[in-house]
């Protein structure tokens, strides 16, 4: 496994677990799965509704809590200062855990313009040490500047949708020049035509791996945090199995240039669902 430094100091894995639209009884084996191939960072969702199931598993698993890296988030209609703690507290319960790792706001939901209020609640948590990281989830530039401008505490990470049809390379920049890493949501664009692409295939067979495996590497070079999502046993190893080859600087500038600024998921600014 490789890890990242945070802003704050916290380790994390590079390589995460998603469980996005995996059911709360689904999650237990998957999850499960993904701590017996080496995945030590787990990223769920008050949304998902599978909290339950994710804590499950990782009682289940009888891996000592500091080796685990768990993220979970608050959901749009529960943004707002004590909306947010009270939130905070039924995922922890669900989880079964004393504190998470990392904990996110969903979305910006800008029309509403209670992200600010929400993320102050979040640097509440962590000053009172039951978060150890702080941070964001499908933020644009301008409601990370805000959030820079406004509160104290500098996210770790923005939470986004990327892959190499949408590399964010200007989110990144921004983030790289603040130290807030980018995580990659939907890094293999939820199997989408990526994986089809020609020239991600030819990379494939040349270093004897799969396009995702290609598509994983590439992310990870780019210096980017990621969770791909699997309940299929065997993709989870397939895609845990990536720390033993390396693209040439040519074939990420490749991939790279794939880059079509196209989404799967809502733009953050027009997102306003609760």
């Amino acid at each position: 496994m490789q890890y990242v430094t945070l802003n704050n100091g916290v380790k994390m894995p590079q390589l995460g677990f998603g469980v996005w639209q995996v059911e709360d009884e689904a999650a237990v084996p998957a999850v499960k799965k993904s701590l017996e191939v080496g995945y030590r960072s787990i990223d769920t969702a008050a949304i998902y509704g599978n909290e339950r199931g994710v804590g499950e598993a990782l009682k289940q698993s009888g891996i000592r809590r500091e080796e685990l890296f768990i993220t979970t988030k608050v959901w749009n209609s529960d943004q707002g200062f004590e909306n947010t703690l009270r939130a905070f507290d039924e995922s922890l319960d669900k989880l079964g855990l004393d504190y998470v790792d990392l904990y996110l706001i969903h979305w910006p939901t800008p029309e509403f313009d209670e992200y600010v209020e929400t993320y102050k609640a979040l640097e509440k948590l962590y000053h009172d040490g039951r978060v150890k990281a702080i941070g964001v989830c499908n933020f644009d530039q301008d409601h990370l500047q805000r959030l820079l401008d406004e509160c104290e505490v500098t996210p770790v990470l923005n939470q986004i949708e990327c892959h190499p049809f949408l590399a964010q390379t200007e989110l990144k920049k921004f983030g790289r020049e603040n130290g807030i890493y980018v995580e990659a949501w939907s890094p293999l664009m939820q199997g989408g035509e990526v994986l089809k692409n020609e020239m991600i295939g030819e990379l494939a067979k040349k270093y004897d791996k799969t396009p995702a495996q290609v598509i994983i590497r590439w992310h990870l070079q780019n210096d980017t945090i990621i969770i791909p999502k699997s309940v299929t046993p065997s993709r989870i190893e397939e895609n845990f199995d990536v720390f033993d080859f390396e693209l040439n600087l040519e074939e990420i500038e490749k991939i790279n240039s794939l880059d079509r600024n196209e989404r799967k998921g809502p733009k953050p600014s027009e997102m306003n669902v609760r």
